[in-house]
């Protein structure tokens, strides 16, 4: 996409909420994000902020184990949470049952994992440990996902992010 990166310091988990929830807030009725970072870069921590921004109550479990969560939304469908760092395969995804979801969001963690079986990004979130916080790198791989970069700078939400 011809939009440029956004490049953010995110120096707390505060910080890494105050993201989340911009995101929540501007994003497209549908989209797909690929969270990119080594174990501890906080992809999950994103993810579980991201949820909580859109309204998700209760338990907001990490995927580690089931490989998948799915939690309803408030305006309809649901947000699927994945992480596959622990499969061999994409063809691996084909026993989530995932053909049969109502994702409106789908929030990826180690998505080079199962490239050939999940939708394309939207955006792609690459995350890593700097300092005592995260460096933050957002970049558009759709139109959309320069749509939603576009909204979220007009937002001013990250304006002090970076």
């Amino acid at each position: 996409m011809s939009a440029p990166p956004r490049e953010l310091h995110l120096a707390d988990e505060t910080a890494t909420a105050a993201l989340a929830a911009a995101l929540a807030a501007t994003q497209p009725a549908w989209a797909a994000v690929h969270l990119h970072g080594d174990l501890g870069a906080g992809k999950s921590t994103l993810a579980r902020a991201w949820l909580r921004a859109l309204g998700v109550t209760g338990a907001v479990r990490s995927p580690t184990y089931t490989l998948v969560e799915r939690y309803p939304l408030a305006e309809g469908g649901e947000a699927l949470h994945l992480d596959l760092y622990r499969i061999g395969d994409a063809g691996e995804l084909e026993f989530l049952g995932l053909d049969d979801s109502d994702a409106r969001l789908w929030l990826v963690e180690w998505p080079e994992r199962g490239l050939a079986a999940l939708p394309r990004a939207d955006l792609e979130v690459w995350l890593a440990v700097e300092g005592e916080g995260r460096h933050c790198r957002l970049h558009a791989a759709t139109a959309a996902g320069a749509a939603w970069l576009a909204a979220l700078d007009a937002s001013r939400r990250v304006a002090d992010l970076s």
